[in-house]
């Protein structure tokens, strides 16, 4: 016969037991719930529900009995028999970290002590070198020449390979009074009226390694000077210097080749160079006659490297100029006005020549005097309303020139025609210093690219 169990019972044999928690544990047997009284209000029958579910979680979860009998003892008001086991998360045991070992610093007592090692750059090109001017032992009358080219690296890379000649500096000189900015004008004023003492001057006074002599009185807009009359001026200069020269038409490309044709048979002996042959103009004929009289061809073009290699090609194939009479002039645009085009077109065709291309491998002529032509060379002022105070033009005019110049030089020019004697003089100083010819201090043979600090 089934025995019968009040709750109270129940729960008190848990206690009797110390029954703390049951688990896999199965009860069967009926309930039984005793109800006082004849009246059921809905709060009784709601009670009721409450107590089969939790009779029902009871019976279905059995590891949580206790916690269920808790509150069923809450309900009815009876004290609860046992207390809830205080159930707490073990985090399973966990290995300590291993500590890192920090090891000791060592401060240095002094760096780390490095050698400078020039790089190693080998071009398989090599830039021709043109001499310009003949001396009495070559048949002319010159007191001395000036060598162009000759590099097989960049420009001033003397750690690397040395500069066999460093760029040189032509002023120029005009065969009639020409208009120039005030900043240049006061330094020729006395002698303007005379090609021949104004090149006088730019040798003996300001040291221009030759002179550039502008024939721009034969321009059929100006006096159109016939070029029998024009060469006379040539023929006084070269009685006034000794140093080679430059021979410059006047742009005209139907006047220049005259022009140019009977400078050359005027100066025969003297190896002058003949600016310029052009794309559109009678290149040939220059050619024919720089061959015939021995001197050489400044070959013009307008910032194209491709135009530069197809005249140069023309020159060397169809008009058969030797390859030491080649000069080349790819245009030189000032600072602010399109400096970085230039720099870069030259830049390109000195690396084309040393990397082997032989229709670009000659020395490169810049026409720096072309910084004059900016209007921040020789402004007073900025035009600009509102614009802040551009400086004395006396010192901002030399600078353009300087920059132009000092730009083109690194990107490996080689002769640069210029006039202000300033910056012809800073130009010369900072060739010298770049090429190691400088003598005393750290700048002595170079040493400012090896000098240890």
């Amino acid at each position: 016969m089934a025995n019968k169990y009040t709750l109270e019972d129940f729960l008190k044999l848990l206690k009797e037991y110390n029954v703390e928690r049951l688990e896999d544990v199965k009860i069967e047997g009926d309930l039984e719930i005793e109800l006082e009284g004849s009246a059921v209000d809905l709060s009784s029958i709601t009670a009721l529900y409450s107590l089969l579910s939790e009779f029902r979680n009871f019976f279905y979860h059995t590891s949580m009995a206790l916690n269920y009998l808790q509150r069923i003892s809450t309900m009815f008001g009876v004290p609860a028999p046992l207390q809830a086991p205080q159930v707490q998360a073990v985090a399973p045991a966990v290995a300590p970290a291993p500590v890192a070992v920090v090891p000791e610093i060592k401060l240095p007592e002094k760096l780390i002590e490095a050698k400078f090692e020039s790089p190693k750059i080998e071009y398989p090109g090599v830039i021709e070198e043109v001499v310009l001017g003949a001396t009495k032992a070559d048949g002319g009358t010159r007191d001395y020449v000036v060598k162009l080219g000759g590099e097989k690296s960049l420009a001033f890379y003397i750690f690397d390979k040395p500069q066999p000649n460093l760029p040189a500096i032509a002023i120029d000189v005009f065969d009639r009074p020409p208009s120039l900015a005030k900043a240049v004008k006061v330094h020729y004023e006395d002698v303007v009226g005379s090609p021949a003492e104004w090149a006088k001057k730019c040798v003996k006074k300001f040291g221009a390694d030759m002179v550039t002599i502008h024939l721009v009185s034969t321009d059929p807009l100006l006096e159109n000077t016939p070029a029998s009359e024009a060469v006379k001026v040539i023929e006084d200069v070269l009685q006034a210097v000794k140093c080679p020269i430059i021979i410059g038409g006047c742009g005209n490309k139907d006047k220049d080749p005259e022009v140019l044709e009977k400078a050359a048979e005027v100066c025969e002996g003297e190896r002058v160079m003949l600016a310029s042959a052009t794309l559109d103009m009678d290149w040939a004929r220059i050619c024919e006659a720089a061959k015939k009289y021995g001197h050489v061809v400044l070959s013009w073009t307008q910032m194209d490297i491709n135009n530069q290699k197809t005249l140069n090609r023309y020159l060397l194939k169809r008009a058969g100029m030797p390859r030491n009479s080649i000069v080349m002039d790819p245009t030189t645009a000032a600072l602010g006005y399109g400096l970085d085009y230039a720099f870069t077109n030259m830049e390109r065709i000195r690396i084309s020549g040393l990397k082997g291309d032989t229709d670009l491998n000659f020395p490169i002529s810049s026409g720096t005097t072309n910084a004059w032509g900016a209007r921040e060379s020789w402004m007073t002022d900025s035009p600009l309303e509102g614009d802040t105070p551009w400086g004395p033009r006396e010192l901002r005019g030399p600078i353009w020139e300087i920059i132009t110049g000092l730009t083109l030089s690194l990107a490996g020019v080689d002769v640069f025609m210029m006039m202000h004697p300033l910056a012809v003089a800073v130009l010369k100083e900072i060739f010298n210093t770049l090429g190691g010819k400088v003598k005393g201090g750290v700048a002595d043979a170079g040493k400012w690219i090896t000098a240890e600090v």
